[in-house]
């Protein structure tokens, strides 16, 4: 009963994981997506093709960054299931690996740390290269 109580909190934890990567592997697919669309019209060389390099050049970068966070997340998520399965383990056969369940644990969670902070570098660039003209917005420009 005890080890169920230990293991609650990391599992709780990887449900939040499981629901951030669904949340990642969505925008990924977004960017994918577009990025495609994009390189098509490029083959095919419809329109000015500069302003499509410049917007395949930040949706590659959205990818890679999009890819590392998915990376790091699924390392925590790993991380934790390899914790719980510790605590099991360790409670039936009796061991004391408290320890060693404490630094997988904070490992897990700098790896989620890590998977968050790409995923807020991710949404940055994103809106760095959305920004929409405050002249398109009809918006009185500050003199």
């Amino acid at each position: 009963a005890h080890t169920i109580q230990l293991a609650v909190a990391p599992v709780f934890m990887l449900a939040g994981i499981g629901s951030f990567l669904n949340v990642l592997t969505g925008r990924l697919n977004r960017v994918v997506d577009r990025a495609r669309l994009l390189a098509e019209q490029q083959r095919s060389r419809v329109g000015d093709p500069a302003p499509r390099l410049v917007e395949l050049r930040h949706l590659d970068r959205r990818i890679r960054l999009a890819s590392i966070a998915i990376w790091l997340c699924t390392a925590s998520a790993l991380m934790i299931c390899f914790v719980v399965a510790g605590l099991f383990i360790a409670g039936l056969a009796r061991l004391g690996f408290a320890r060693t369940m404490a630094v997988g644990f904070v490992l897990a969670m700098l790896l989620l740390v890590a998977g968050l902070l790409v995923f807020l570098v991710e949404v940055r660039v994103a809106y760095r290269a959305i920004r929409i003209s405050d002249d398109l917005l009809e918006r009185k420009l500050k003199r």
